[in-house]
């Protein structure tokens, strides 16, 4: 009798593997699912962390560190590329800086990394090596195999480029990688966009109030110069700039001056003079316009003189001038080689600031116009009122005692009164020659004559002698001294005061400028004479001046000790005085 036995079908453990392998599928499909979950979700996360900054260098960072954990890579970095279509910036991750400063300067955009600059799109390589444009890797760089970069567009426009090396495990980036970076690229521009947009907001804002305090410096009454200190303080600030400089048109001349001066190498430019044909600000004022440079020291439009920019390179400059008004001068701002070069959004408000400038500069001048015809019609009202009623009642009380001097016996009463009368009549010269003055016409601003040119002088003495030096002015010293020869007079009234603080140990000194049929600058000072032997260069100097001006000069004993020197030339001298028109 046979036993039949139970076949391999029917055998209860054949629904047991089936059910176990389900399962392992089953698990399979679950951590590929987990996977893709874990990824989206990684990749939402590195979508809001790039979105949370506003600081355009740190979104750029978190943007590098995101995309080099999505698809777990070894090395990473962020090319943004510039106006001149090279990069001007990298960001690199996963080095050390032991390594970044093995490898040396940062790359520029050849080999491998410009075939995205100039070829825009994804580009996965299993081995970089094998690519055509896989070359210029530095010596000291890691090795590096797999390679991903897909480009980062902000607003349709390419921006940068994001590069990633060396998949982690050795194996090679997948399509998924690319997916997921590629999204993330889009989520970067946004980012980026967003950056930039705030970081023009906060410059603009930056720009209004620097102008906005440029002007209230101007009409709160500082002086061009004050307020052109603040100008390249605040333009170099906003800007970034090494160096900030502000250059003036030299009067008379083609040429610019630099005036003000901040930052490297401030005081080797300051004073430096340069021609408006062949100069980087020479190009400003010929434009009229802004203009920029990669590099200052190499730039083409620069062909006059020595090199004058040395350690600097991007640079920018714009006119300072208005419409109509003429260029008044020229802003320049550099920064050091090897730094960025100045972006146009960096640059748009420029002209801008430079106009407010200009406009705030013509508006103070106007002031100080209207200043100055205010003061000349003060001194007018003065005069009149000085001739009008001092000297003609001086006159009629001189007067007066001459027809009592006749009346008075004694011998004394008359002397004293006939030295009154002759004080009044000084008092009169006095008077006239004041209103003489003050009724002067002036070409320059107010003060500009050989009269407050005087005046100026013996009060920078003071400080040096320790005291105020006594003042007369007699005749028409504005109206018939020409301009050449006020310039000889004020630089021997220098030379006379210097000598008497030097030499003469004076309590006591008094200047006289008397103008008739010549003029006569004396100085008595009441020290301890001119020693015998003693040096007399400043005397030299003196005589040497009234010699060559056909006049004299004479150094002798005071009237009570003391030096009184005498120095007298013709008027006609140096030519005719301006005495303007109408």
């Amino acid at each position: 009798m046979s036993v039949d036995r139970p076949s391999e079908a029917d055998s209860p453990h054949v629904p047991q593997l089936e059910l176990d392998d389900l399962l392992e599928e089953l698990q399979a499909k679950l951590d590929v699912a987990r996977g893709t979950r874990d990824r989206v979700h990684g990749l939402l996360e590195a979508v809001l962390s790039v979105g949370r900054d506003l600081e355009l260098g740190q979104v750029l960072q978190h943007i590098v560190e995101a995309a080099v954990e999505l698809v777990d890579a070894e090395y990473g970095a962020l090319g943004v590329i510039g106006e001149d279509q090279w990069l001007s910036q990298f960001i690199p991750v996963g080095l050390s800086e032991e390594q970044i400063r093995r490898i040396g300067p940062l790359p520029a955009g050849h080999g491998l990394l410009g075939e995205l600059i100039r070829h825009p799109e994804a580009l996965r390589l299993a081995e970089l090596s094998e690519h055509p444009s896989s070359y210029g890797i530095p010596a000291h760089h890691p090795p590096m195999h797999s390679f991903l970069g897909v480009p980062i567009r902000v607003r349709d426009k390419v921006f940068g480029n994001l590069y990633l090396t060396e998949k982690r495990g050795g194996g090679a980036f997948e399509a998924e990688d690319e997916s997921v970076l590629a999204t993330l690229a889009v989520a970067a521009g946004v980012a980026i966009d967003n950056a930039r947009l705030y970081a023009q907001a906060r410059l603009r804002e930056r720009w209004l109030l620097a102008t906005g305090e440029l002007t209230n410096s101007l009409m709160s009454g500082h002086s061009q110069e004050e307020v052109l200190d603040l100008l390249v303080a605040r333009a170099g600030e906003i800007a970034g700039a090494d160096l900030t400089v502000v250059a003036l048109p030299l009067p008379g001349s083609h040429e610019l001056e630099v005036r003000f001066a901040v930052g490297l190498g401030a005081e080797a430019h300051r004073r430096l003079v340069l021609p408006v044909e062949g100069s980087f600000v020479g190009a400003a004022v010929r434009s009229g316009g802004l203009v920029t440079s990669v590099d200052v020291c190499t730039d083409p439009r620069i062909t006059a003189g020595p090199p004058r920019w040395d350690g600097l390179g991007p640079a920018v400059a714009v006119p300072i001038g208005t419409t109509g008004g003429g260029v008044r001068g020229v802003l320049m701002l550099a920064r050091a080689a090897g730094r960025p070069v100045f972006e146009s959004q960096e640059c748009a408000p420029l002209p801008g600031f430079a106009g407010q400038a200009a406009v705030a500069m013509e508006l103070a001048e106007r002031r100080r116009d209207s200043e100055q015809v205010a003061l000349l019609e003060e001194r007018d009202r003065i005069a009149r009122d000085l001739h009008d009623l001092a000297i003609q009642r001086l006159f009629a009380t001189g007067m007066t005692l001459q027809g009592a001097a006749r009346l008075i016996e004694h011998p004394e009463a008359v002397e004293r009164v006939r030295r009154a009368i002759d004080d009044l009549d000084d008092t009169v010269k006095t008077i006239r020659s004041t209103i003489f003055g003050l009724r002067a016409r002036q070409d320059g601003p107010a003060g500009s004559g050989l009269r407050a040119g005087m005046v100026a002088a013996v009060q920078r003495a003071a400080a040096t002698l320790g005291f105020a030096p006594a003042l007369r002015m007699q005749g028409l010293v504005d109206l018939r001294v020409s301009p050449p020869l006020a310039e000889e007079v004020l630089a021997v009234l220098g030379e006379a005061l210097s000598n008497v603080a030097r030499h003469a140990q004076a309590r006591a000194v008094d200047v006289v400028l008397a103008v008739d049929g010549e003029l006569a600058l004396t100085v008595t000072d009441d020290g301890v004479g001119l020693p015998d032997g003693g040096r007399r260069s400043g005397l030299d100097n003196l005589a040497a001046r009234a010699a060559r001006l056909d006049g004299t000069f004479r150094a002798r004993l005071g009237p009570t000790g003391g030096t009184r020197l005498e120095w007298r030339v013709p008027l006609h001298v140096l030519g005719e005085p301006d005495r303007g028109s109408g």
